[in-house]
């Protein structure tokens, strides 16, 4: 699944092309995605300038409201979604279910697995149902070890099922999560009410570097998942732990280990991470 790089990687490749533009209608091929996209989405969104391109956790907004009442995109790549940017005369492929007109160029959507989403709001973008609940932004200053510490006192549940908890904390998924609490040196099957304020400390800087880092590298390329402009990220070549079951910690050299955690991969050096 894209987590926070890939999904600001990709708000910050299509931004450029749409920021400022019309749009010119919709089309789709699919309207059956994690929920139906609006049948009258085109109604609401055709003649709209675009006026900027921004990112909540997953989700990628389009705010529609340049020159009218208030309109948002909402975007989510779900599962195995990509946003491409494209020439408008480009013929939809299997799995590539709407397309966002905009004169010359469409943004287009591939979802091979259907858990994307692209829905409407008219009103204020964050009290919408999807986006009211979502925790801090992991790269923001409000994010930090006292904050991940006050809000797990009470939590018997491992730290890295809470951190991956999106009305914690959004956007750090599998991936990062795991690389996170190896360079935090923390076992992911601690429970979180057991960490001190210290030890938060050390996670959050650890999150705020990992995917830093992941911006830098492009991300990571998955099975489904590629830039707005058909490239690749390179991240995955930087993995400490992440899918190197039973291969050498590069820190300590000890057999990195794998177990399941609600229903997720989990992989961690049984020596680094106490």
């Amino acid at each position: 699944m894209p987590e926070l790089p890939e999904v600001e990687i990709t708000r910050r490749g299509i931004e450029p092309c749409l920021a400022g533009k019309i749009i010119t209608g919709v089309r789709v091929s699919e309207h059956r995605l994690r929920w139906p996209i609006p049948v009258n989405l085109a109604a609401r969104v055709t003649g709209r300038r675009i006026a900027r391109v921004s990112r909540r956790g997953k989700y990628i907004l389009i705010d529609c409201s340049a020159d009218e009442s208030e309109g948002w995109l909402i975007l989510h790549l779900g599962m195995s979604g990509s946003l491409r940017i494209m020439d408008a005369g480009t013929e939809p492929k299997p799995h590539e279910h709407f397309d966002l007109l905009l004169g010359k160029k469409l943004l287009r959507l591939r979802d091979p697995r259907r858990f994307g989403a692209v829905l409407w709001a008219s009103s204020d973008i964050s009290r919408h149902p999807l986006i009211a609940g979502l925790g801090a932004e992991p790269l923001d200053d409000a994010f930090s070890g006292k904050l991940l510490h006050a809000a797990t006192r009470a939590r018997k549940a491992a730290v890295k099922l809470v951190l991956m908890n999106a009305k914690l904390v959004v956007g750090v998924g599998n991936i990062y999560a795991n690389e996170s609490l190896f360079h935090a040196r923390i076992d992911p099957r601690t429970p979180a009410g057991r960490l001190s304020l210290a030890r938060y400390d050390a996670l959050a800087a650890a999150v705020k570097s990992t995917l830093k880092k992941a911006l830098a590298a492009g991300g990571s390329t998955l099975r489904d998942f590629v830039h707005s402009d058909g490239s690749s990220g390179y991240f995955q070549q930087q993995y400490y732990v992440y899918g190197r079951t039973g291969l050498a910690c590069r820190v300590c050299g000890t057999a990195i280990r794998h177990l399941r955690q609600g229903q997720r991969s989990t992989f961690y050096c049984p020596v680094c991470q106490k």
